[in-house]
């Protein structure tokens, strides 16, 4: 059985307040979008619990630290019935890039696990499972545009289509430590909620919507600004950075690819937004 986790772009990020547990509370909206790796399991042999294996691009963190096996280790502890299960993930959505791909694996490996071994976990288990696995786990769960507040977790659903948009992204393969990056940030309340951004015409985001990271990032590393202005210069209605970065977005109203040019090593992509998330196989409800 395979499933194609898929990335995420965020319209917009704002940091809110730092939390007592060190934690900070957020307001920003996550997009689906259609790029994705690729998850498989399989039957296993009888002398591992899981074995598992990756391709595509390298992973630097061991194995056992990846979120793919981390989701079976969590259930396996609740659903000690699960078999011994060989599992392949082929990475093509780039690590450190703000896109979320490490996390949709976890998640989609969570929805995978429940499919095969017919755990009959509902979308509101998976979503306390996905928790454990990482802040914004919880959204590939769902994976329908959604505003999220919280750490990322609290997620109230958006009729929000971008729908015959194409999207570009453009990841400098620069790595910005996000840790690092919350504490060049100053916290601000006083700001109207993303959710209600996001309603407005895709035209005016370019002067209603931020995300708190840029600014620091851009300031560090001003080619990041340079990508920015050469997707608006090539006709971009919005142009954004993903996340705390480095990947920085343009969302182009022609379905035709613009003309772009970026440095050899730059890494980019481009997709036509559908008009609905990635298909989801079986959840019981």
């Amino acid at each position: 059985m395979i499933l194609f986790p898929n990335a995420k772009i965020n319209i917009g990020l704002h940091v809110l307040r730092k939390r007592a547990d060190a934690y900070h509370d957020l307001d920003t909206v996550f997009y689906p979008i259609p790029f994705t790796d690729a998850l498989e399991v399989a039957p296993g042999t009888a002398k591992e619990h899981l074995s598992f294996a990756t391709s595509g691009l390298p992973i630097a963190a061991s194995q056992n630290s990846n979120l793919c096996v981390t989701a079976y280790n969590i259930l396996k502890q609740d659903f000690p019935g699960i078999p011994p299960l060989s599992m392949h993930l082929h990475k093509v959505i780039p690590m450190g890039a703000g896109l979320g791909g490490g996390s949709s694996d976890g998640a989609h490996a969570l929805l995978l696990l429940n499919n095969y071994c017919n755990l009959n976990l509902s979308f509101a288990n998976l979503n306390q499972y996905a928790l454990q696995l990482g802040s914004d786990c919880p959204f590939f769960i769902y994976n329908n545009p959604a505003a999220a507040a919280g750490r990322g977790e609290q997620l109230t659903p958006l009729p929000l289509s971008l729908a015959g948009y194409r999207v570009v992204l453009v990841f400098p393969s620069i790595h910005i430590n996000t840790s690092t990056a919350f504490q060049q940030i100053a916290p601000n309340e006083d700001r109207p909620k993303l959710q209600e951004l996001v309603a407005l015409p895709v035209a005016e985001w370019r002067s209603t919507i931020t995300n708190d990271f840029e600014e620091a990032a851009t300031r560090q590393h001003p080619e990041l600004g340079t990508i920015k202005q050469q997707l608006y210069a090539a006709g971009a209605s919005y142009a954004s950075m993903t996340g705390s970065g480095s990947t920085f977005f343009g969302l182009f109203p022609e379905p035709e690819s613009p003309d772009l040019s970026f440095p050899a090593h730059y890494f980019v992509r481009h997709f036509l937004l559908p008009a609905q998330a990635v298909p989801r196989g079986p959840v019981h409800q």
